[in-house]
């Protein structure tokens, strides 16, 4: 089997397709990170994101942030090896949210 990749997407693009029926954004940046500031969704900070996975077990399509790009390239990564979430969509904001503020 093939291995799956996430899709880097523009802010501009995150912004339209968290509107979407079906989409989760997971930021997964430290709590505090997400209390200070934050686009939305729910938080499971990297170090969690595979017990939490059941979260997002009822969306089609998975917007994975964080503050510069880096850390939700590794959750993306990551949720691309689920066998069961073949047909998942897993979007990563490229450049993180730094780029909205």
């Amino acid at each position: 089997m093939a291995r799956r990749e996430y899709v880097d997407i523009s802010l501009p693009a995150f912004k339209a397709l968290r509107e979407q029926p079906g989409t989760l954004v997971v930021d997964v940046r430290e709590p505090w990170e997400f209390e200070e500031f934050n686009l939305g969704g729910i938080n499971v900070p990297l170090a969690h994101i595979r017990e939490q996975r059941p979260l997002l077990e009822p969306y089609d399509a998975v917007l994975v942030i964080c503050t510069n790009g880096t850390r939700s390239k590794v959750a993306a990564m990551d949720y691309c090896r689920v066998p069961e979430w073949s047909e998942k969509t897993i979007y990563h904001l490229k450049g993180g949210i730094l780029e909205a503020e």
